[in-house]
């Protein structure tokens, strides 16, 4: 006889562990069923953020802006260093250790909440049963809460040596001397960066004219413009035609407006996004729809049609990231408990953590203008930052986007020193229905890149002080 459950969670990656804990924590006799191993081949939750995406990634680039700073930023500071020498080997080790103690910090978590771990590939069949390898279990609800893999380029097959994904770029054993990056998306521009700074001459390849288009286009185009100041060589409108692996090189052949093009490099990284893990995760009777791109049909409680089956994450609409799966899995729990529960997809923060970071949240302004919404832009750089400048990292600039009439926050975007700390500032303004005023009245720390925050909103109001203040265009 199958084990009967209150909640089965398919996967244990930030949406699935986190809904567990959740579901545990409201009395729910809770399973979770996550099928990852680590290098010791031994059951590793935590999903793809905490092995081999988040965590693993943001790691690396902690460490490469270390280097790069012992290299060429400490000398202003009045610290000479002599003779940086990259350990590569134990820069990786240092990111396989972060990944462990996370990892085993969420088997713990589990463990501490009562959830039973069954390790193993989860298939959801009809009537709410999951099998697992022989065995099957039961229960009264099922989140299914997969994640993504890496999308694959027609024409471009992995081999995990010279031709990889974002997976195998945290893994190359040497510095290589040429990359090329094809996708100039987040996870484009995050490993991109990384070994450029551990000195890989890199190029970056996208079929498209279009740079970051999610992001507020007057950040984007700031970034471009940073990136390939720091030598990040960045081609748009690349149409690669063919990619050949001889003895241990790649030779890629594209197009662009320029002509025909040939370059050899030593690693391909592609990453061209992700696509929902959901290939032979559902068997046909289960009563799940599935669209053509491979995400589960949901409501904006994550319902699928199904009742008692949810869906969250990656598989489902919305923004890939690791933060939005766990509130959805907090959701989902809550909703299962009969308590209200909700959340705001408009709301979800974005961060890019490149150097220097881009992050936003809300509207963008070209979005604004699409919708034809009344609204006031307020800009503050971190060039009159005090922060910034003690800092030393005075690139970028802060942006307020606010309701032309009720001066509600509509949208923030920012580039520039730790901006993925200062977002959060601006999501929490947002989710109580702030307005620029409301900022601007606030008193903020000095001296803080908070302070660039407080800068954008008196700038709305047309009142910024540490900067000169552009006269507002009239309508």
């Amino acid at each position: 006889m199958s084990e009967k459950f209150d909640v089965i969670i398919i996967g244990a990656g930030p949406g699935g562990y986190v809904a567990a804990i959740r579901c545990a924590q409201l009395g729910l006799k809770t399973a979770c069923v996550d099928d990852w191993v680590n290098r010791e081949n031994k059951p590793s939750p935590g999903g793809t953020c905490l092995n081999v995406g988040c965590i693993p990634s943001k790691a690396m680039i902690e460490s490469s802006e270390q280097y790069q700073k012992a290299q060429h930023e400490l000398a202003a500071h009045g610290v000479n260093v002599r003779g940086v020498t990259l350990d590569l080997t134990t820069l990786l080790a240092r990111k396989d250790k972060v990944v462990h103690e996370l990892t085993s910090g969420v088997a713990a978590l589990l463990a501490a909440n009562k959830v039973t771990f069954i390790h193993g590939r989860g298939k959801l069949l009809a009537d709410r049963v999951v099998e697992v390898g022989k065995k099957t279990f039961t229960a009264d609800n099922i989140i299914i809460a997969t994640g993504s893999s890496p999308s694959e380029l027609k024409g471009v097959a992995y081999d995990g040596k010279t031709i990889v994904d974002s997976t195998g770029a945290l893994e190359f054993d040497s510095v290589p001397k040429r990359l090329c990056v094809i996708g100039v998306g987040v996870i484009g521009l995050e490993l991109g960066s990384v070994w450029r700074r551990l000195g890989s001459e890199v190029f970056m390849l996208k079929s498209s004219h279009s740079f970051l288009p999610t992001a507020d286009q007057s950040i984007a185009k700031e970034a471009l413009k940073t990136f390939g100041e720091q030598g990040l060589d960045i081609r748009m409108g690349a149409k690669i035609k063919k990619v050949t692996v001889v003895r241990g090189k790649a030779l890629i052949e594209y197009d662009d407006e320029k002509g025909s093009h040939k370059e050899k490099v030593d690693k391909i990284v592609v990453a061209v996004g992700r696509r929902p893990n959901t290939h032979n995760l559902i068997a046909d009777d289960a009563g799940i729809a599935i669209d053509a791109r491979g995400f589960i049909t949901v409501d904006d409680k994550c319902r699928t049609a199904v009742d008692g089956i949810y869906a969250i994450g990656d598989v489902v609409r919305g923004p890939m990231l690791a933060h939005k799966a766990s509130e959805e899995g907090v959701m989902v729990a809550e909703l299962i408990k009969g308590e209200f529960a909700c959340i705001d997809l408009e709301t979800i923060p974005s961060v890019i953590y490149t150097a220097p970071e881009i992050a936003w949240v809300g509207k963008t302004e070209q979005t604004l203008k699409q919708e034809g919404v009344d609204y006031h832009v307020g800009t503050f750089p971190f060039a009159a930052n005090g922060r910034a400048r003690a800092l030393g990292e005075t690139g970028g600039l802060i942006k307020i986007l606010a309701h032309g009439k009720t001066d509600r926050i509509l949208g923030v975007h920012i580039i520039g020193p730790q901006a993925s700390e200062t977002i959060a500032q601006a999501k929490i303004a947002m989710e109580m229905g702030a307005s620029s005023e409301d900022i601007a009245l606030t008193v903020f720390a000095h001296p803080t890149l908070s302070e660039t925050l407080h800068e954008a909103a008196l700038s709305v109001q047309e009142r910024a002080i540490h900067a000169v203040q552009p006269k507002r265009k009239k309508s």
